[in-house]
Parts: structure tokens; C-alpha cells; sequence
């Protein structure tokens, strides 16, 4: 049995008071406070014991110990069951006196007591329909069956049985209550045990075409019944009558179904000519008369797909076919029935077309000339075009055989085809009434549907635009069509919501077509091909690359090109590495990522100015896979910072967000996925970058000198000549030979087979990363001169892994690249203010030459130091500032008492300094130790000695090759690092001091 809605009882409870309740039953309350006080009818009470408390809608008696809302004051007072006492709160039943059983007011009958055998069933039909509505179990039912069309409840006045028809009748202690309980139990709607027999089913009346009901079915919607408990339920008695025998006068092709919840499923999708049988024994004499009487030609057998509906199946085409009729079987899914194979596969309409198009042949010979399906629609997809589509294309479209009125809507014989989903422009057609649909393609949003609809029957035609998800418009359309065509409105209605469902469907695929991205890669010719691999086979790979970013532009800054390079080579990793181009305004960043990004393919590449917090996360699941994201200026990536860190770490990004599901739309928890790898590459003008993103990137610093400025405005000078015309177009050409040869790149494993005895320093914890990335930078050296190494293969549990070998000279131009690079990087100074330092250094050394001082007692102002650097106000302050906070310079007041200046504290060399990595081995040492340098880390040599460095060869010198002679231990360790006024070692030292 159903039960009562809670939203319902809340309901009754708040609209309903107990007060009048009480009063209703002859009560007399008198106010005390706030809560009302009353004699209890209960029990003999003489102190006034029943208290009503108005606030919060109780009712308590002291001395019965009972109370409760306004549902247990009607239980109580009326001796009647909560459902009964529901019902008479529903009804209003308030005017009767005290709790007598025998004085209750009777509810309004749903049946005329003196009916006729036929109405009695009639109207308890029409009961129970309405009871089905006011029912949210059992709606609930029907639409998990996908049987929740409104039109088909209607029509077929399914109902429902939830047990209230009994309250409703006269009691059964009197005459009027036991003769209307005998004739239900006559008819088959009661039982002996004073049950109604269709108790908390779905209930479906088979109605002939003169309004009579013949049978009943009854489906149980529950399915914890008790064991025995039968799910499907008919009327005592042989079956009589036909379901749905209007569409048997409609259409000479008759789909026959096993059971009535699969022949609504099809009448629901569309396919309208169904009828069902009482079960697979079901066909029955009445079905025979009436195939007979309507003149039906076919019938489509489409009986559940398991062994007793083959048989059945069988069994019926034979006693069909013996009654000349022509037999198909319609094959679902092995197991399937009719309703579960429409729940899977949606849209309804279309997997039910197909499988009615496919029924197979059950007769003898070859099959009739005319195929089945001719009840669905057709539909046509036409090219776009300027001129005006003629009302009646009677070339695609045939009418003949198809009634000119009818409230089905009937499909014209020609084949069906399916509409083109991004075409602009198609026809559907119903019968004799053509659908012409434009506009659709301007909606890519799921709340609207606007559409130029244009319908022609005939030589009549009705054209006009509206929003099919609005209401008013579509109601205004259907009037005004009928109208126009001479059509019933009803037609037109049932058209247009077939009409809708298609649209939905082709709407639903422009917006993922839409929505989804996938730049096509262009084709690449033989010369092509040859061409791009004679560029990865050079053996001066490297060289060229750095020749041919100079030709594309980019002038200077050979450590960054090649670096930036290299990084974009390394998304076909793993683990790729990530880069920070690091820059004051307008010193070249964005040109210096453009350059690098030029020569990627497009399809390889994503670039955006700004991302937001939660962007990176509802991107495609493999859209940025062994991809580039650039991102222009760190700062805009700013709120998406947490998820980059996150996938250059991770490798992928995983959110759990909420969502509307789009079937019931109730909020549900949706997740997202991104795979990595992903290459990162961001451009940033901040001196401080966030330490967590320093430490998983590399820092490319721009190069800012005087000289690199003159070099930039001699290219800009040579563009305007000859030469730089013709190199322009030879730019082209690299640019497209570069990214070709990035497309023939693959993402090849990379074995080292000397990273055992690779070092690399250990004083600080952020080396972790920084050593990773250092085996990274060899790997994508390796990675990119693939086509110049033996592809080699080793086997393990049977499986082959393909690889290739990195070369000593792969590790020497890392090394190379490294001291640059990760020297710059784990210093504490940013290279930008690094290099004021050398200027600042430069600049008081020569003046205290040129004044014959010690670099103690020489000061300078911060204008003396503008002028030398050439940096502006603004510029130099930041970097001053930041080697005063280091304690590279040290601030005292001018003479002036309101300026100040500078003294120079650091005591390191002259010279300009040059990057440099500690720690990392010489490659033509790679088979001897590096001493005892406990801050290097490298393979073991077991307990010999307290640092750990490589093994070194037999036949080998103990003393490294590239370790000069000292005596004095302490002048070399000043050699190895310099000793900066705040007492820390640096890793940033001359090139003379690292490599004498």
C-alpha cells in the first residue's frame, strides 16, 4: 500500500487546528495563558484535564497520559486508522459530536450505490484515476518505468488502488455498506476478506471503443511482497477485450506486446499502432475478431526476448498467420523485454524505430515487398539553402496511403533517415503534415529553444518563430496552425511534442560537438616527413636549434632558447619540467615564450592570458595530456596557482563538485578528472616568485645588458631590409620543419646508464626537486635525438619495454645547461638583482681606484648607482633594497641629514660573476670519485669515508682529474664557495673559482 505523502501530513497538521477539532466535538475551552484548557472526552473528567497548547498545534490530557496532533485527536476521537483519519481531515469532517464510532460523518461515496454493474466498474475506475494523482508513489513508479506521460494517463485512465475506497463506502455493519461490498466482490474489485483486490497497484482499465470496461490489469508497485504474494492481477474470470483497439481502426501494421506495461512504453515513445495480449497464453478470441474487424494486415510480434516469449511468439504467428495476417518478430536484446530495452537505450523513440524496422520474418517464402516500420516518422535532412522550401516536397514525402485527419500522428510511407545533427535545416514528417525546422543551430544553450517552424498539410501552411520551451508561444502556435490547416489541435500538440524530443536530442549533440575540442593535425607530405627527420638526425642538433631560433627572431639568450626548448620537448615525458620566464617589464619574456611556443604544433599547445581558480579542473579528462599550457603572466594564473602546483606534481587533478543530474535534476556529487603529464610554461615580471613554485620549476632569466638591448635593435633595424624579407620567409619554412619534427617525436622511454654515478649537491632539502629536475634535462636531451639512438628492448613477465640510452655527451650538455640554469636558481639572489650586484661592485671598484680609497669608506647614492646601471627609480630601489635586507650593502645617512647612501659590504671577486652548480661530476671524469665533499650526493662507496660520491673504476687515480693541488685545506674550500658577509655558503661562484 501506498503511503501518505509526509509533505501532506505537514501539511494537515499546519493548515488544520486542534482547536477547532476540540471545539467541533462539543468542547468548552477556556483560556489559561497561553494554552487553552478543556474537559477530556476521554475519560470522566471533572478538573479539566485536556490541555491545548495553540502555538505549536497539541493537544495533552494529564490524567489519560494521550495527546498529539490534529491526525491523533480524529484517530482518538473517531476510533477510526490513521489512513481513515486522514481522509476525513482531507474531506473537512469537523460537525460531529463526541468520539462515537457511530455518529462519524461518512465521506462522499466515489461510487452511485444504485450503478449498474458496468458503471460500478466505470467509476471505480474513474476513482482510482484520480486517486493516481494525488499519488506521488505511484507517479514515481511511472516514471521509472518511463511510463510518466501525462496524455497516456489520461487516455487510458491508468489509476491507482492505495486502499481509500473502503473508507468511502457506507460502513459494512449497514445494509447500503454490505449490498455496494457484495456487488464490488461480484464484479472482482473486493475480496471475501474485506480487502480491495487491487490494493496498491497501478491499475489500467481495458476500455472499448463504446467507453465500456471489459478487464483490469493491476501491476503491484512494491516488490517486497510477501512470498506468494502475486505481482500482476486481473479480474476473475476469462480476458475480454482489446487495448488500445482505436489504433487497430488507424493502421493495417499492429504492434502486439506481451504485456500492457511494454505496449505503453511503445504507445509512450511514439510508436501508437501497439496493443498487448493478457500474458504469453494471452491471445484471445476478442484480439482475433478485432485484427479481423479493423482489417489489420501485420502484426509485429514484440514479445519479451527469453525462451517462454520465443516460444509464444512462435505459437501466435502460426494462429495468426492460419488467419491470413502477415507475421514479424521484433528482436530485443537476449533477456529483454520491451520497457527495459527502451530504458536503456534512449531516446526511446529511436531504439524502438530501430528494432521495429529490423523484426524479422516469420512466414514462409521471401517477405512481403513492403518493409515494416511504415508507422514512424520520416525524416529528412535538407542542405541550407537561400530560396524558400515548397510546401509539399511530394518527391521525399508520400500520402497516399495515409488518412488526411486523425488524432494519431501517422507517418507517410517513405523510408526514414536520420537528420544530420549539424545540418541547419530539416524536415520531419507525420502523415500528411511536413515539419520544416530552421534556427537550430543558433541554440547552444540548454534554456532555450527558439526555431523557425514551418508546417504545411496540404496546400495549407502555417510558418512562424518561436521558443518551443515557452508555454504561451507554443500553445499560440498550435492554435493558430489547427486553424490554418483545418486540423484538430490536438494533432498538432502531439506533433510538436514528438517534434521536441527529436530537437532535444539533435540540440544535445550540437552543444557536445560544440563544446568538445580537438584541433585537427595536419597532414604531413613524404618531402615533409624527410625534411623534419633530416633535422632530429643532425648530429648538431642543439646548434641548429639555437641557429634557427635566430633566424625566427630571437637574438642572444642562448641558455634560455635552449632551455625553453628543451622543456616543451619534455611533455612527452613522464614527468616534463616546468619553466618561469623571469623578466622586468618589457625586457622580452613574452617574446622569449612566443619564440619557444612558434615552434610547437599547434594542436600540442594551449595558451591563455588568465585562468581561474577552478578552470584547470572541468577541463577534458585527456586534453592537456603530454601537452603545453602557457600561461602569459603568472599573475593571472594567480587563483589557479594550488592546481598547477598540484598537476606538475601529480601528473593529474581530480575535483568532486555539485551538479544537477539531467534526468531527474536532483543535485548529485559529479566528478572531475584531468590527466597529466603537462608541460608548464609561465612568464612572470615579480623579482619574488612563490617559493613552492620556484622550487617545482625552472627560472629563466632574461638577459637585461646594454649589449643585449643593442643586439635587439639591430635585428629590429635589419627586419626593414632585404635580408629580413627574405628571412621572414625562410621562417615559415623552419617553423613548419620544427613542428613536424615535434609530431615524429615519440614518447619513447629514456634509460641513463650512467645516472649511478651521477652527484649532485645535498646541503639544502629543495635540491630534491632540483636534482630531478637536473636527470629530467638529460632525459629530454635523450628524448630529442632519439632518431639518432639504437632503439633498444627488454623483456620482464613477458612483457617488452622499448627504450633508448642516454650518452655521456646527452649528461655534458646538461651539465652545461645546469650550471646556468639550476646555479641560478638555488641562489638567493635573483638573477636580475645579481647582476646589479656585479654592476654595483664594478662601479665602486673603479671609483675607489679612481679616489685612492678602501672600498670601506667609499659611499654612493642611489642616483650615483642609476646612472651606472641605467635602470630606472623604480627598478633599482627593489633590487637595492633587497641587497640591503641580505646585508650586501649597508645604509647610512648623507650629509644632508635627509638622504642616504650606500656602503659595500660584500667581499667577493670583481669580476662579473657567472653561474655556476657545485656538485655536479665532470663528464670526462664520470669513472672516478669525487673526494668527500659531504654536501654532493652520489652512489656509495660502502663506510670508506664520511661523504658520498661515485665508485671509481680499477686502474683509476684516487684524486679527482679536475681537483688542483692544495695544500691548505681552508684556501680550498674559499676556492669552492665563497664566503658572503651573512656567513652562509653560496652556490653562486665565479667560473674561475669552480673550475681553476
Amino acid at each position: 500500500m501506498a503511503r501518505i505523502p509526509t509533505e501532506e501530513l505537514e501539511r494537515l497538521k499546519a493548515e488544520i487546528a486542534v482547536e477547532r477539532l476540540v471545539e467541533s466535538a462539543g468542547i468548552e475551552l477556556k483560556a489559561a495563558g497561553k494554552d487553552l484548557l478543556g474537559r477530556c472526552p476521554f475519560h470522566d473528567d471533572r478538573e479539566a484535564s485536556l490541555v491545548i497548547t495553540p502555538a505549536k498545534n497539541l493537544w495533552h490530557c494529564f490524567s489519560c497520559q494521550i495527546g498529539g496532533g490534529p491526525i491523533d485527536w480524529m484517530m482518538k476521537s473517531k476510533g477510526v486508522s490513521f489512513r481513515h483519519a486522514v481522509e476525513l481531515l482531507r474531506e473537512g469532517a469537523l460537525d460531529v459530536r463526541g468520539p462515537s464510532r457511530g455518529r462519524i460523518r461518512v465521506l462522499a461515496p466515489p461510487v452511485s450505490l444504485d450503478a449498474t454493474d458496468q458503471a460500478l466498474l466505470a467509476e471505480t475506475m474513474g476513482y482510482y484515476h484520480e486517486r493516481l494523482k494525488q499519488t506521488p508513489e505511484a507517479l514515481a513508479y511511472l516514471a521509472k518505468r518511463g511510463l510518466n506521460d501525462g496524455e497516456m494517463i489520461e487516455r487510458f485512465k491508468i489509476g491507482f488502488a492505495d486502499r481509500t475506497l473502503g473508507l468511502r463506502l457506507p460502513e459494512k455493519s449497514r445494509k447500503a455498506g454490505s449490498d455496494i461490498r457484495g456487488r464490488l466482490q461480484k464484479i472482482g474489485l473486493w475480496r471475501e476478506s474485506g480487502h480491495e483486490h487491487f490494493n496498491g497497484s497501478i491499475v489500467i482499465p481495458i476500455i472499448t471503443p463504446a467507453g465500456e470496461v471489459t478487464e483490469v490489469y493491476g501491476r503491484k508497485i512494491n516488490d517486497n511482497l510477501r512470498e506468494g504474494t502475486p505481482k500482476h492481477l486481473y479480474l476473475p474470470g476469462p480476458h475480454r477485450g482489446v487495448w488500445n483497439e482505436s489504433a487497430l481502426t488507424a493502421d493495417s501494421e499492429i504492434i502486439l506486446c506481451e504485456a500492457l506495461i511494454d505496449a505503453m512504453t511503445f504507445w509512450c515513445a511514439g510508436h501508437r499502432n501497439v496493443t498487448a495480449a493478457y500474458g504469453i497464453e494471452g491471445i484471445t478470441p476478442d484480439h482475433l475478431a478485432a485484427f479481423k474487424r479493423h482489417g489489420t494486415k501485420r502484426v509485429l510480434i514484440a514479445y519479451d526476448r527469453d525462451e517462454a516469449g520465443d516460444r509464444a511468439a512462435e505459437k501466435v504467428s502460426r494462429e495468426l498467420m492460419a488467419q491470413g495476417l502477415d507475421c514479424y518478430r521484433i528482436q530485443f536484446p537476449k533477456g529483454m523485454d520491451a520497457n527495459e530495452y527502451a530504458l536503456k537505450l534512449k531516446p526511446a523513440d529511436k531504439s524502438l524505430g530501430i528494432v521495429i524496422r529490423k523484426a524479422v520474418w516469420l512466414g514462409k517464402g521471401p517477405p512481403p515487398r513492403e518493409s515494416p516500420g511504415q508507422h514512424i516518422e520520416q525524416v529528412e535532412t535538407l542542405v541550407p539553402s537561400v530560396a524558400p522550401a515548397p510546401a509539399v516536397n511530394t518527391e521525399a514525402t508520400s500520402t497516399a496511403s495515409a488518412p488526411n485527419e486523425s488524432p494519431e500522428p501517422l507517418a507517410a510511407s517513405a523510408p526514414s533517415t536520420v537528420p544530420d545533427a549539424l545540418s541547419d535545416e530539416f524536415v520531419m514528417s507525420f502523415g500528411d503534415r511536413r515539419y520544416r525546422v530552421r534556427g537550430l543551430s543558433k541554440n547552444l544553450s540548454y534554456e532555450t529553444l527558439k526555431i523557425n517552424l514551418h508546417i504545411a498539410c496540404g496546400d495549407a501552411y502555417y510558418i512562424d518563430t518561436f521558443d518551443l520551451y515557452s508555454a504561451r508561444a507554443r500553445h499560440l502556435y498550435i492554435v493558430n496552425a489547427a486553424k490554418d490547416l483545418g486540423v484538430r489541435e490536438e494533432t498538432v500538440k502531439t506533433d510538436l511534442g514528438r517534434l521536441l524530443l527529436k530537437l532535444e536530442a539533435l540540440q544535445q549533440t550540437r552543444i557536445e560537438a560544440a563544446l568538445k575540442v580537438e584541433p585537427a593535425v595536419p597532414s604531413m607530405t613524404e618531402a615533409e616527413r624527410e625534411q623534419a627527420l633530416d633535422l632530429l638526425r643532425d648530429p648538431n642538433l642543439l646548434d641548429r636549434i639555437l641557429a634557427d631560433f635566430g633566424t625566427c627572431g630571437l637574438v642572444g639568450e642562448r641558455t634560455n632558447k635552449l632551455v625553453g626548448y628543451l622543456a616543451a620537448v619534455s611533455r612527452k615525458l613522464d614527468r616534463p619540467l616546468a619553466v618561469v620566464v623571469q623578466s622586468s617589464s618589457a625586457a622580452g619574456k613574452s617574446s622569449l615564450m612566443d619564440a619557444v611556443l612558434a615552434f610547437i604544433p599547434e594542436e600540442e599547445r594551449i595558451k591563455y592570458s588568465a585562468m581561474t581558480g577552478q578552470s584547470l579542473f572541468y577541463m577534458g579528462e585527456m586534453n592537456l595530456q603530454h601537452k603545453i599550457l602557457a600561461i602569459v603572466e603568472e599573475e593571472g594564473a594567480s587563483r589557479a596557482s594550488y592546481a598547477l602546483k598540484l598537476l606538475q606534481s601529480e601528473g593529474e587533478l581530480t575535483i568532486a563538485s555539485t551538479g544537477k543530474d539531467p534526468q531527474t535534476g536532483n543535485l548529485v556529487t559529479q566528478e572531475y578528472h584531468v590527466e597529466g603529464p603537462v608541460m608548464i610554461m609561465l612568464t612572470t615580471t615579480a623579482i619574488e616568485i612563490d617559493e613552492e613554485l620556484l622550487n617545482r620549476c625552472l627560472v629563466l632569466s632574461v638577459d637585461e645588458s646594454r649589449e643585449q638591448t643593442q643586439a635587439i635593435h639591430r635585428l629590429q633595424r635589419e627586419r626593414r631590409t632585404l635580408t629580413g624579407l627574405l628571412n621572414n620567409q625562410r621562417k615559415q619554412r623552419l617553423l613548419a620543419q620544427h613542428r613536424h619534427a615535434q609530431r615524429l617525436l615519440q614518447s619513447v622511454r629514456v634509460l641513463n646508464p650512467y645516472a649511478d654515478r651521477l652527484t649532485f649537491l645535498s646541503d639544502k632539502t629543495r635540491t630534491r626537486r632540483d636534482h630531478e629536475k637536473y636527470l629530467t634535462l638529460i632525459d629530454t636531451i635523450t628524448l630529442l635525438h632519439q632518431y639518432q639512438r639504437i632503439r633498444r628492448t627488454a623483456t620482464q613477465d613477458g612483457e617488452t619495454i622499448e627504450y633508448i640510452e642516454a650518452t655521456l655527451e646527452d649528461i655534458a650538455q646538461a651539465n652545461a645547461l645546469a650550471h646556468e640554469v639550476l646555479g641560478r636558481s638555488l641562489d638567493e639572489l635573483p638573477p636580475q638583482t645579481r647582476r646589479v650586484l656585479a654592476r654595483v661592485v664594478e662601479m665602486v671598484s673603479a671609483q675607489c681606484v679612481a679616489r685612492e680609497v678602501v672600498r670601506a669608506e667609499y659611499r654612493f647614492s642611489r642616483r650615483e648607482a642609476r646612472d651606472y646601471t641605467g635602470l630606472s627609480d623604480t627598478q633599482l630601489r627593489v633590487h637595492l633594497d633587497r641587497l640591503v635586507e641580505l646585508e650586501y650593502l649597508l645604509v647610512h645617512r648623507g650629509m644632508r641629514g635627509q638622504s642616504f647612501v650606500y656602503e659595500l659590504l660584500f667581499d667577493g671577486p670583481d669580476q662579473a660573476q657567472v653561474p655556476h652548480l657545485s656538485g655536479l661530476i665532470d663528464v670526462p671524469t664520470m669513472g672516478s670519485s669525487r673526494g668527500s665533499e659531504a654536501e654532493v650526493a652520489g652512489s656509495t662507496r660502502g663506510d670508506h669515508g664520511p661523504s658520498a660520491g661515485t665508485s671509481r673504476r680499477l686502474g683509476t687515480s684516487a684524486k679527482p682529474a679536475n681537483t688542483p693541488p692544495c695544500d691548505d685545506p681552508l684556501q680550498n674550500s674559499r676556492e669552492r664557495h665563497l664566503l658572503r658577509p651573512n656567513g652562509r655558503d653560496a652556490s653562486h661562484v665565479p667560473a674561475s673559482a669552480a673550475n681553476p
